[in-house]
């Protein structure tokens, strides 16, 4: 079967749209705090525009039908498209003139990595920052998720954009049809960005910090306005504990806040994923607590104001705060944990692997793979008592089909696979071995800090140019689940059959 490339491009050219009409709206912010850009950010959205007026008239006579095929490029190429043009704003402004910078930062914003080049953000133009936060918000439920709300005007159907672009390994459904499902999760993704912007400003936030941070913490992005990200307000606790609250939120599938809104709380509850994930939060919270505050010098680590409610408070902020950002991937900042014992930068280290959970906005393997994965080498020892018995892996008291464990399996292997070698590329441009693997690990998961020259105080400025797009490509595959990208690889995926 041929590949419909009309409809392919057709697709690519709304998404085009959907990058300049969300920078529209960072014009209107740059218009309204006077910064500047105003005209720069306005060239940039109408040329945006224009271009995706032009692509979609040109293949607006396509059949519309899109098949897995197709789904997994306009996935993969559509997330590109959106990287290449957001740059814009970034080099047209000059806020970042080198493209490469300028791309990095747009792929770190799509894929909720986080990870900057910029070394003076306060430097940067309000309009440009808000664009900044944007292509988290954008990215955090998927932007092809968010064109299938409004798929149904296009006359195109997209349950194969939703098969290849959901994350986690299965795609919950709310509702029978897909765009419902779509505008469901984005309902719930709007509201909860509402109520923590309104949190912050009432907390003592600036309403332009607030709605920034509102955006980057349920996108679990990371991007700041602050140099020292969320540390500045390391001195005003209150701020810190709403961004622990919403960064956790982020970070549990959205399909059970979906149900705890119907009023179905127990079953949000007593969702085993959602149980282990919580479990994960509380108990590397108490270990990481323990030993900052026997061993740590939890003031060199901070950048201001760190004991405002006492050193226990303190301490217990932090390491829930670090805890979470690291394994929601969000990235925020409290604190340099690499400076909490040689233990904790080992442990920080190992938490980049385990993501949230299936259904967020996070990123990383997700807890449901590793709670699958755990529970089947359990069995393997009953296995090997009782060759002959048939022993399904349960998950919420169902038995999970064997296919979907191998998937699993195949994908972990994939992942490390994928990390070794993210580590030996990265150390080809001589960068030390600490830093390396921490740059393979920390762009794979989209987790953000990562260590060495590249820890949570510092930035990726001093990445060389061809390092940032080898990074680039890790946070692509590592947000789009690997298989959704690297099958674009193979050769057997486009061969007519």
């Amino acid at each position: 079967m041929k590949l419909n490339y009309k409809i392919i491009f057709y697709f690519l050219g709304s998404l085009l749209l959907f990058n300049g009409g969300f920078m529209l709206i960072s014009t209107l912010i740059s218009l309204i705090y006077k910064d500047g850009v105003t005209l720069e950010l306005a060239i940039s959205s109408l040329a945006n525009l224009i271009l995706g007026v032009i692509v979609m008239f040109f293949t607006s006579k396509h059949t519309k039908e899109i098949n897995k095929r197709e789904g997994y490029i306009v996935v993969t190429f559509g997330w590109i498209i959106m990287s290449l043009s957001g740059a814009i704003p970034y080099v047209i402004t000059g806020s970042i003139p080198n493209f490469s910078n300028a791309f990095f930062e747009t792929m770190s914003g799509y894929t909720t990595t986080g990870a900057s080049i910029l070394n003076d953000i306060e430097a940067v133009p309000k309009g440009v920052l808000f664009w900044r936060s944007l292509t988290h918000w954008i990215g955090g439920m998927g932007i092809i998720v968010l064109a299938i709300a409004i798929l149904p005007l296009l006359g195109i159907g997209g349950m194969q954009l939703f098969a290849a672009e959901a994350p986690g390994p299965s795609a919950d459904k709310l509702h029978p049809r897909i765009t419902d499902t779509a505008k469901r999760l984005w309902l719930i993704y709007f509201g909860y960005t509402a109520a923590e912007t309104l949190f912050l400003s009432l907390a003592g936030m600036s309403f332009f910090d607030a709605i920034n941070h509102a955006l980057c913490t349920l996108s679990t992005g990371g991007f700041s306005t602050k140099n020292a990200s969320v540390a500045y307000w390391n001195d005003q606790p209150i701020i810190q504990y709403i961004i622990i609250l919403f960064m956790f939120l982020a970070g549990t599938n959205f399909v059970l806040s979906y149900f705890a809104f119907k009023g179905k709380v127990q079953k949000a509850i007593r969702d085993e994923e959602f149980k282990l994930y919580s479990k994960f939060v509380l108990i590397f919270t108490v270990i990481a607590s323990i030993i900052i505050y026997f061993n740590a010098d939890l003031t060199e680590s901070s950048i201001n104001h760190p004991m405002v409610w006492g050193k226990a408070e303190s301490v217990f902020r932090h390491a829930l705060f670090q805890v979470l950002s690291v394994i929601t991937t969000t990235g925020f900042v409290s604190a340099d944990y690499t400076l909490w014992t040689p233990f904790l930068v080992v442990f920080f280290f190992g938490i980049m692997f385990l993501g949230g959970s299936a259904g967020s906005t996070s990123g990383g393997v997700k807890v449901v793979r590793h709670l699958i994965l755990i529970k089947n080498g359990f069995l393997e020892f009953k296995r090997a008592l009782h060759p002959n018995a048939i022993i399904p892996v349960r998950y919420n008291k169902k038995a999970i089909e064997g296919g979907i464990v191998f998937n699993i399996l195949g994908f972990f292997i994939l992942y490390m696979l994928s990390f070794i070698i993210g580590a030996l590329v990265f150390s080809m441009f001589g960068i030390d071995y600490k830093s390396a693997i921490g740059l393979a690990a920390s762009t794979l998961g989209n987790v953000g800090p990562a260590l060495g020259d590249f820890g949570p105080v510092n930035n990726y400025a001093a990445l060389p140019d061809l390092a940032q797009w080898w990074a680039s490509f890790l946070m692509l595959i590592g947000r789009l689940e690997l298989f959704t990208v690297l099958i674009l690889l193979t050769p057997f995926f486009w061969r007519n059959r």
